[in-house]
């Protein structure tokens, strides 16, 4: 289910002429939503692969959508808080990270790359940011529950909503702020 619906959203993002940035990064995200359905311990890699992608193609557009725009010091505010308490929280899972150290590094610097770079999006483009933060917040939980969470511990189901929910419509939210500015 969770490969489909960002496969119509690709599709949507195509159909309605949205940027080839924007249907790339959600067909890639489709990818990394199949390799993931897999089993985690044979397919995270690939996984994480094709969302690293997904994230430097909204990067780029996020960038070219913010160019010229003037930031103050309460964007900058923001980029600086995403970061740090994103390098923190990266910090603090990586004695549990293993052979994953350094792909999770990679994974962590390209999507606070992207959250700045949305943060840093002017105005009309707030549906874009929001999104770009739920996906970023998804993907914490995920990784808690990947690389925290007991082997032997039960699923948590909570955990598994909030990750679904926040990935899905985040991925939902830039689409539609990109394809409606100012929605």
């Amino acid at each position: 289910m969770k490969v489909s619906g960002v496969a119509i959203l690709a599709l949507v993002a195509f159909a309605a002429g949205g940027p080839w940035l924007l249907w790339a990064a959600l067909a890639a995200s489709a990818v990394g939503d199949l390799f993931l359905a897999g089993k985690p311990d044979r397919w995270l890699l690939p996984g994480m692969g094709a969302f690293f992608l997904a994230h430097v193609f909204y990067v780029i557009l996020f960038w070219q959508l913010g160019e010229g725009a003037v930031a103050g010091w309460p964007v900058k505010a923001g980029q600086f808080v995403l970061v740090l308490g994103g390098a923190a929280y990266i910090r603090w899972l990586a004695p549990w990270l293993g052979q994953m150290r350094w792909p999770v590094f990679a994974y962590g610097a390209v999507i606070l790359l992207m959250g700045a770079a949305a943060i840093a999006l002017p105005g009309e483009w707030r549906l874009v940011t929001l999104g770009a933060l739920m996906f970023i917040a998804s993907d914490a939980i995920l990784a808690n529950q990947l690389f925290r969470r007991p082997a032997d511990a039960p699923p948590n189901k909570a955990a598994s909503y909030a990750v679904w929910f926040l990935y899905f419509f985040g991925q939902a939210a830039i689409t539609w702020g990109l394809l409606n500015p100012a929605a």
